[in-house]
């Protein structure tokens, strides 16, 4: 890496997980149009993001990061925004009420529309195609015209961001948010499951809380934040090009800012030391993400640490653990104390989904839920063993009723896969598994305060006094 960085000299790095394109001169076209579109997000909001990221790497919140596998073209609407959003505002809820702690909320939304794939290319009914890179690159149907790169389908992306960013926005705080609108947030597809009544009981516990609260004179009226919630949006940062184009120079600051999202990632397959990706995401000031899977050394942590944070600046770098279940234990401490040593800043979470994904005997690619939970269980366990934060979540996940995921307490089997499978990739929890894993987290943080020394929670009383 040279000492001097720009939006554009990624280019001088040899790069993976990016399409062929046949028409660079549209290409480039397409490029130029959106660097002079309008930004998707602003500086200071990544910067408010990364003030709150700063304080779960402090270990006084939680990360809560979750949405779509890939975000698609054809099922864009409000009501599928609307059900994840409620969904996402569900979990937040369970986790800072029964969790104890503040949630950050981050979305894989508005931006999500790429996706980095084992194989260039698949063979279906023996026809060779490009693979599908998700729908801000080709189709997911399989034909010779759809699976060709097409550059005119980041136009696409950047709209569709646009209009999911604007309900997004009028959700988070045009009072749709507000705590005392919790009951009205039960779903109905969580009615028959367990989970409902989970979160029923928490709901209730609210409302009481509420109703004491509006007896002291506080209501959403009096305080804000009771009617409103922040609401940040992430993705990985793959197809570069766009990346570059959604560059932009904050005019208050002279930083450049990622424009396309408030959070951006780096992949577990892009994240080479002397490769593209790790050089664009070293020059932007937003909050980063940095996949870490079972190939990840302690050493080379270390040397991207150094590279994507040097000034070791609180909630620059989230690390985002993906392991699977069964080898969290052997990977996951070597990188925490060697973050420890170097007295790195970062906030740890743990990606239960990516390192699970097995094929069912139906044929689907489903991801077990108790294989999940376990990942979720040992992750915040290795953390409590070692004396650190586990500091958040990362989960594919949706607010519909779909049939991806086994297991679960409606335990969904293989059978039961073909009934709602809608992904266009890889599989997602439905709503129901994503609420049962926010009690299962909130467990597990309330096992952590209930662990942490007694002069890190005397620290934060006192904070919390001032």
């Amino acid at each position: 890496m040279s000492a001097t960085w720009a939006p554009d000299s990624w280019r001088k790095f040899p790069v993976m997980q990016m399409p062929e394109y046949t028409d660079l001169e549209k290409l480039k076209t397409v490029e130029a149009r959106l660097a002079g579109f309008p930004p998707l997000v602003f500086a200071g909001e990544a910067r408010k993001l990364k003030r709150k990221l700063a304080n779960v790497a402090a270990g006084k919140g939680f990360l809560l990061q979750g949405g779509d596998c890939a975000e698609s073209f054809a099922e864009h609407s409000a009501d599928n925004i609307r059900d994840f959003f409620r969904v996402f505002l569900q979990m937040s809820v369970v986790l800072t009420f029964a969790g104890g702690q503040p949630i950050v909320k981050v979305g894989r939304i508005a931006g999500q529309f790429a996706k980095p794939r084992s194989t260039p290319t698949e063979t279906i009914d023996g026809v060779e195609y490009p693979i599908y890179r998700g729908d801000i690159v080709n189709d997911a149907e399989a034909t010779v015209e759809g699976r060709r790169p097409d550059p005119e389908r980041q136009i696409m992306a950047y709209r569709q961001s646009a209009a999911t960013l604007n309900l997004l926005r009028a959700f988070a705080q045009g009072g749709y948010a507000n705590l005392e609108h919790v009951h009205k947030w039960t779903l109905g597809n969580l009615k028959d499951s367990p989970a409902s009544e989970q979160y029923q009981a928490v709901a209730d516990r609210i409302t009481e809380t509420l109703g004491f609260m509006r007896a002291c004179g506080i209501t959403a009226e009096t305080a804000p934040q009771m009617r409103t919630t922040d609401f940040f949006t992430s993705h990985e940062a793959l197809l570069l090009g766009y990346e570059q184009a959604m560059t932009r120079v904050d005019s208050t600051s002279g930083d450049y800012y990622a424009t396309s999202g408030h959070m951006i990632w780096v992949g577990d397959r892009t994240r080479q030391l002397d490769h593209a990706h790790i050089e664009f995401a070293r020059g932007v000031k937003n909050p980063i993400g940095l996949k870490c899977g079972p190939s990840l050394k302690p050493d080379e942590l270390i040397k991207l640490i150094d590279i994507l944070n040097p000034e070791n600046e609180p909630g620059r770098l989230t690390l985002i653990a993906r392991f699977g279940a069964d080898k969290v234990e052997k990977h996951l401490p070597d990188l925490i104390r060697a973050v420890k040593r170097e007295g790195r800043v970062v906030v740890w979470s743990c990606d239960p989904m990516h390192g699970n994904t097995i094929k069912a005997t139906s044929g689907y690619k489903t991801r077990p839920f108790e294989a999940i939970m376990t990942e979720v269980r040992r992750f915040m366990g290795v953390h409590q063993a070692e004396g650190t934060h586990a500091g958040g979540v990362h989960v594919e996940m949706t607010g519909k009723d779909v049939t991806e995921c086994t297991g679960g307490l409606r335990a969904l089997r293989d059978e039961d896969l073909n009934d709602r499978y809608h992904t266009f990739c890889d599989p997602r929890l439905n709503a129901a598994q994503a609420l049962e894993l926010s009690f299962l987290v909130a467990d597990e943080l309330k096992k952590e305060m209930a662990s942490r020394p007694k002069t890190w929670v005397d620290e934060e009383a006192a904070e919390a006094a001032e």
